[in-house]
């Protein structure tokens, strides 16, 4: 009987399919800021929207720019977020200077600066911040993509049900958040040494979507394995842009595919969102009247996220609504260079990842044709299985003194 109860509560199978979790079994839901102003495209906006707001004097007319909901109001009293050392007294009386902005990823394209303020924000998900750091990776399985994505970033914009599997349980790349015993068992199967990283590797290049979240299959052999853990970083380098003690220089597409700006970009952060078409003979991507970028791979204009084409979904963040009202309202008075720099490493990204996850796919999909995996019975039978409860909740980190609300802190 303690079996079959140890099989119910892991919502683990015998079959070689295991779930995301009997690898990778801490995992958080994704954060979420639950306001749209705290998160911009660059530092400066995150700022003078906090000047904005502490310019309101009246508390009615804070309370308006803020946005208070069931989390946050004025008057919420919450702790620093871990490695940051913002206010913590209540906002309706703050007039302090502004948090700098933190760059967090903004799903799995974008990246954004976020005000690191936890009273500002309804789920930052502390335990994420307080194990954040250069050694990190961050794992994100929304079920609305098509496939898993990684970031050395801590993760915002993801969807509803997204949740975030850190490689390692605390900071300094120490303790990796799998299953305990996983990796010996590996490196024994395979004769090789099996590293965390290979392991994320893996599961980014194979793991498909499925009923209960997102399935594993591992490969008996140790060449099925190596195989796919490179087609996995090759996806991991695309997706870490560089950033990361994981990452290495950002890849870039040969000389005669790179795009560049044929006609300058005439456009402004306020007003009509640019009109967007593509010339699939000349490979080039027209930007409202006059702008031309070119070579731009049909995969990168095809791209797409949350059932919204992802160049669209680009120009919509940095393109404010002339009617738009409140602290989401204020951006740049004229376009940063660095959004053309920007939009033209986005289109080298989406034709690379395209590229690199079609390997993945068909590598995956001819992986299960063979067979040969270590599935949950061989898991269970070597002792990796079940995996321990302690397994799946965050470890305790000292390592940052933190703030309570109100200036307190915790005794220990």
């Amino acid at each position: 009987m303690g079996r079959v109860r140890d099989r119910t509560r892991d919502c683990v199978s015998d079959d070689d399919l295991l779930p995301l979790n009997a690898v990778l079994p801490w995992s958080v839901p994704a954060p979420r800021a639950g306001r749209d102003w705290p998160l911009a495209t660059d530092p400066g906006t995150a700022r003078a929207r906090w000047t904005a707001l502490l310019a309101a004097r009246e508390e009615d007319a804070r309370e308006a720019l803020f946005v208070p909901s069931r989390a946050r109001t004025l008057h919420t009293a919450v702790a620093q977020l871990p490695g940051q050392s913002t206010g913590t007294g209540r906002l309706a009386r703050e007039s302090g200077p502004a948090p700098e902005p933190v760059r967090v990823a903004f799903g799995p394209y974008e990246e954004r600066f976020l005000l690191p303020d936890h009273r500002l924000l309804d789920a930052p998900r502390p335990e994420l911040w307080r194990v954040a750091d250069a050694s990190q990776l961050f794992l994100v399985h929304d079920p609305r993509a098509a496939g898993l994505t990684v970031t050395a970033l801590l993760p915002f914009g993801a969807g509803a049900g997204s949740r975030v599997h850190p490689l390692f349980r605390r900071p300094g790349g120490r303790e990796p958040n799998l299953a305990p015993g996983l990796l010996a068992h590996l490196a024994d199967r395979y004769g090789r040494p099996v590293a965390p990283l290979d392991v994320l590797d893996w599961l980014l290049a194979t793991a498909r979507p499925a009923q209960r979240g997102r399935e594993v299959r591992l490969p008996g052999t140790y060449e099925e394995w190596a195989a796919g853990a490179a087609l996995g970083r090759g996806l991991r380098e695309v997706a870490l842009r560089g950033r990361g003690a994981h990452a290495g220089p950002r890849p870039r597409l040969p000389g005669g595919r790179r795009p560049w700006v044929r006609e300058a970009l005439d456009l402004a952060p306020r007003g009509a969102l640019p009109a967007l078409s593509y010339e699939p003979g000349d490979q080039a991507l027209r930007v409202g009247a006059a702008g031309v970028l070119a070579p731009v791979a049909p995969a990168a204009w095809d791209a797409h996220s949350e059932g919204e084409r992802v160049l669209s979904r680009w120009f919509r963040a940095r393109v404010a609504d002339p009617a738009a009202e409140g602290l989401a309202a204020i951006g740049p008075r004229a376009w940063p260079r660095e959004w053309t720099s920007d939009l033209l490493a986005l289109l080298t990204d989406l034709a690379l990842h395209a590229e690199r996850a079609a390997h993945c796919a068909e590598f995956a999909a001819e992986g299960e044709k063979k067979g040969d995996a270590i599935g949950g019975a061989d898991l269970r039978a070597a002792g990796v299985l079940p995996v321990p409860a302690a397994a799946r909740r965050p470890a305790t980190v000292l390592e940052t003194r933190e703030e309570g609300p109100e200036g307190q802190f915790a005794l220990l």
